[in-house]
């Protein structure tokens, strides 16, 4: 495959489709209010949670794909630098993992609804927006550290400045969702309304919700130009062992030759 490329404007476009189209399904179907629901909230009752989850699904597929590819680009560039090999191995293996719990909540938080498994919903949102900023801010140093081979200085000050911006915007929609539902004296908080109390407060936490989440994407498309001089090959494929039903010749992984059944000998042993 040599437009990877691709990858990254793929999951950018998908999640940030799948936001929209959401938000515009819940409105027309009265489920939420207009005025800046939170995304899961938007995503709660169905059929728009049924198109939110498999597309949010998809969309996780495809940015673990981006984020493994993130990580063998900065390995390759490891194996042949010695100073970014120094800086960036461990890094670079943590921010994998890092990533991939980050997929992982995205996952959770697009499959348990707020109100059927509360609890569910608000660890995956922790584990969305908390190991997603971590894994920016990882990325972020990972650019600066291979930018003379790979990437531009200005690529890693955006890449800063996002995961800058997300982890503000992250702090924020915590504190301001926490205040805004203490003082919510509402029956239905999907159709949260301004004489329902904390209403700015839930305000402020929804928008910034959708600034960080339209950051995230973003980031991830920062990678395309990067992965515009990488191509990749099917993975290879080895077989353990090779049994021929009509021969009886088998062949292991690590023999060199083929192993070849023979008939027992005897020996003569003389009187």
């Amino acid at each position: 495959m040599s437009r990877v490329y691709l990858l990254p404007v793929a999951c950018f476009l998908l999640f940030q489709v799948t936001f929209i189209v959401t938000y515009i399904v819940a409105v027309l179907k009265g489920h939420v209010v207009p005025n800046v629901p939170y995304i899961s909230d938007a995503a709660t009752y169905s059929p728009e949670s049924c198109f939110f989850g498999l597309f949010i699904n998809l969309g996780c597929i495809l940015l673990g794909v981006v984020i493994y590819t993130r990580y063998r680009q900065v390995e390759l560039i490891s194996e042949r630098f010695a100073d970014v090999r120094a800086a960036c191995e461990h890094l670079n293996s943590r921010a994998l993992r890092i990533g991939f719990g980050s997929c992982l909540g995205i996952m959770i938080v697009a499959n348990f609804q707020e109100t059927n498994v509360r609890i569910v919903h608000y660890v995956g949102a922790l584990l969305c927006f908390g190991l997603g900023t971590v894994y920016f801010w990882m990325q972020a140093f990972i650019s600066y550290y291979i930018q003379p081979y790979c990437g531009t200085m200005l690529k890693s000050h955006l890449r800063l400045t996002l995961a800058v911006l997300c982890a503000i915007f992250f702090v924020v929609v915590a504190v301001t969702g926490i205040i805004s539902h203490i003082l919510y004296q509402g029956l239905n908080p999907r159709k949260w309304l301004p004489s329902d109390g904390g209403w700015g407060y839930h305000v402020a936490s929804s928008i910034c919700e959708w600034i960080v989440a339209t950051a995230f994407s973003f980031y991830i498309l920062t990678f395309t130009e990067e992965f515009r001089i990488l191509s990749f090959d099917h993975p290879p494929l080895t077989f353990i062992e090779i049994d021929d039903g009509e021969t009886g010749i088998r062949t292991h992984q690590r023999d060199t030759e083929p192993i070849i059944p023979t008939e027992p000998q005897t020996m003569e042993i003389p009187s």
